[in-house]
């Protein structure tokens, strides 16, 4: 299930970028559209800053903005920032691999020839979609 920090960041994502010249948005505003706690947007805001999606800008008129155009920013970044690892088990993850502690061998294993179906399948989703792609 998606996470609601996911859920709020992407919101706040398409938010931004249906704003006009890109202009900052002061976290209020954005937490008053898309029925969000402010706080918890805050955080969510944060770490999309750190991690290369969004500016900021303090003082009059200041606020979050993005920094790279909606078709830049693919969902598979997007969602690993702010959902974590796209595989459901860590034996099939790409960038988060981890042997599970209870399978003696990952080619005979069941669950892991299901994961790896269903995290190609995610991937091609998230890797086919761009912020400009949701946006409504």
């Amino acid at each position: 299930m998606l996470s609601k920090k996911t859920k709020y960041g992407l919101k706040a994502l398409s938010f931004l970028a249906l704003q006009k010249e890109n202009a900052p948005v002061q976290i209020a505003e954005i937490a008053k559209q898309e029925n969000i706690s402010q706080k918890f947007l805050e955080s969510i805001l944060l770490t999309l800053r750190k991690t290369g999606f969004l500016g900021s800008k303090k003082g009059k008129g200041g606020g979050y903005y993005l920094i790279k155009e909606p078709k830049d920013i693919l969902m598979t970044d997007v969602m690993r920032v702010l959902e974590g690892p796209i595989a459901m088990v860590p034996c099939v993850s790409l960038n988060f691999y981890e042997k599970c502690d209870d399978c003696p061998d990952e080619k005979t294993c069941s669950v892991n020839k299901l994961m790896l179906q269903i995290r190609d399948s995610t991937l091609q989703v998230y890797r086919n979609n761009t912020l400009a792609d949701i946006l409504v």
